[in-house]
């Protein structure tokens, strides 16, 4: 039987490219090792979490990777799935994505220091971060703090579980809180309901197409009228419901991308996590590897103000 302090611990899930991105973006390329590296998105990731935990304190923490972020069985439902994002394809593998040249060298270093710090990463191939995000939270037997710049992980937030996310609108020092009231005020759903808002609406920057002629507010006010996707397709079949001959019509031509867009737009829940101790740490995993990437790159500051924050 688990005890109460393990019950009731929050834990903190990293949209970890999406932070790094926010951070490459965020922090002047001029931030750079002693070779002339740039490492402005290493030492901002490194200031984001250090912030975050100062300002959040969590339990545990992982940094949610994309193995694959544009995996295969999404591809083959919605072909057009990111296709716009892919620099090149590898025939058997995942497609490579299209990202700055002085940030790619970077993710690799990201990795090597949150390893050496012993924040636990994970990433399972054939899934993207997002999934990872959605499984460690359906296990999650207490809090969910979800840090990301995606608004796809709307979906996730549940009140009754405490499960919010924490959206940056500037950097991570201010970050907007989204719980159930505020994607009532903003979309007239809740947590569940955002991914059929997402779905119908479509999503250029991911290459969802959406239902022609449904944005967001008419499919804000179709979901308060039929409650779901399902309840919406079931109007459609129904003379006497109220929908518009126009949105009768265009749910029920777009019927073949309704059918699949549902397993594309919404996380996993069933990722294969591997077993990985989450508990945030107090001191570095393995000091020498720290200390020689600390040295190699030039992290300064960045690093030692997060060593300290997981200290105290």
């Amino acid at each position: 039987m688990r005890s109460v302090t393990e019950q009731t611990r929050r834990l903190m899930l990293l949209d970890t490219a999406s932070l790094y991105f926010r951070a490459y973006f965020g922090v002047p390329e001029s931030v750079k090792a002693p070779d002339g590296t740039p490492v402005n998105a290493v030492r901002g990731l490194l200031e984001f979490i250090d912030r975050l935990v100062k300002d959040h304190r969590p339990d545990a923490l992982v940094a949610c990777m994309d193995a694959d972020w544009r995996p295969q069985w999404r591809v083959d439902l919605i072909p057009s799935y990111k296709a716009h994002r892919v620099a090149e394809e590898h025939e058997g593998g995942p497609d490579e994505e299209e990202v700055p040249d002085t940030l790619s060298p970077q993710v690799p270093v990201i990795e090597a220091v949150l390893d050496a710090l012993g924040i636990a990463r994970v990433g399972v191939e054939g899934y993207e971060a997002d999934d990872v995000i959605g499984t460690f939270t359906g296990r999650a037997t207490g809090p969910v703090d979800i840090v990301t710049g995606d608004r796809d992980l709307y979906q996730l937030v549940d009140d009754k579980r405490g499960v919010r996310v924490l959206y940056p609108l500037k950097g991570v020092g201010t970050l907007q809180l989204t719980d159930e009231s505020w994607l009532r005020e903003k979309y007239g759903v809740d947590g569940a309901g955002y991914a059929d808002l997402a779905l119908l609406r479509g999503d250029p920057s991911d290459g969802l197409p959406g239902v022609p002629g449904i944005g967001e507010k008419t499919a804000a006010k179709l979901l308060a009228e039929f409650g779901d996707l399902a309840g919406i397709m079931a109007a459609v079949d129904d003379p006497t419901s109220r929908l518009t001959p126009s949105q009768r019509k265009r749910l029920d031509e777009s019927r073949p991308y309704v059918a699949v867009a549902p397993k594309v737009v919404r996380v996993a829940g069933d990722v294969p996590l591997p077993d990985v101790d989450t508990t945030l740490p107090h001191a570095p995993r393995d000091p020498a590897a720290l200390d020689a990437l600390a040295t190699r790159w030039g992290l300064g500051g960045s690093l030692q103000r997060l060593l300290s924050t997981l200290h105290a």
